[in-house]
């Protein structure tokens, strides 16, 4: 007899619950099984407090109305909340919307005062961006040259993007949704390109030298240093 896998499985963790949804069963059938085990597992939490919970779908498609559902669903528990539904399937849209923000756009320009750079992917700068100057890219930002003005990287919040300049003299710093102004640096400049990133044990924007971010993160960044070889290939 082939195992049947339950449309519903529930796993405790540490930061609260994940759900995996059947991705083969009929919706309908899906929402009934779900209902059910929650009835099930009322007794686990009704007394608790708040639980996180995260929902996994698979290769399940889920449209605006059903998300809205099932967390409707999982919140008429009352102790419950969803965190994140997650599911291996996007629409096209939001496939092109990724395949734009992991994109490199390379920019040559000095963004002055009173002007702003508004990039969706990773943006290479070729040139400065002065005091009052704005740059703000939904990926990483890599300026050769000054950044003397403000930087937002990871715009719509994600935090595990990078800023780096050849000389790091800014104004304002953001990642994601962490904002912070740089403390005050010697005069004089260094002679070595720096990269800000957010730091969750420290839970703020940290500065380092380039190398040294490299050292401790490897294995994301190799686009960082590829756009660099190509920019000062140009100059």
């Amino acid at each position: 007899m082939s195992y049947q896998r339950p449309p519903v499985m529930i796993k405790g963790v540490k930061d609260g619950l994940i759900l995996k949804l059947d991705d083969q069963c009929s919706y309908d059938q899906l929402i009934k099984a779900l209902k059910n085990k929650l009835a099930e597992r009322r007794h686990h939490y009704v007394d608790g407090p708040l639980v996180s919970v995260k929902v996994v779908c698979g290769n399940r498609f889920l449209n605006e109305k059903q998300r809205e559902e099932i967390q409707s669903v999982i919140r008429s528990e009352q102790k419950l909340f969803v965190a994140e539904i997650e599911s291996n399937v996007m629409t096209k849209e939001e496939c092109e919307t990724r395949l734009k923000q992991a994109q490199l756009k390379e920019v040559v320009q000095i963004v002055r005062s009173g002007q702003i750079l508004h990039i969706e992917g990773d943006v290479l700068l070729i040139g400065d961006v002065n005091p009052g100057g704005k740059i703000i890219a939904g990926g990483n930002i890599y300026i050769l040259g000054a950044l003397r003005g403000t930087a937002h990287a990871g715009y719509g919040g994600a935090t595990d993007k990078v800023i780096a300049a050849s000389l790091m003299k800014p104004t304002q710093l953001m990642i994601g949704d962490v904002m912070n102004r740089p403390p005050d640096q010697p005069d004089e400049e260094p002679h070595y390109m720096e990269c800000a990133f957010y730091d969750p044990d420290q839970d703020q924007i940290v500065i380092d030298r380039l190398q040294s971010y490299f050292r401790k993160n490897s294995v994301e960044n190799k686009m960082l240093l590829e756009g660099v070889k190509q920019a000062w290939g140009k100059q």
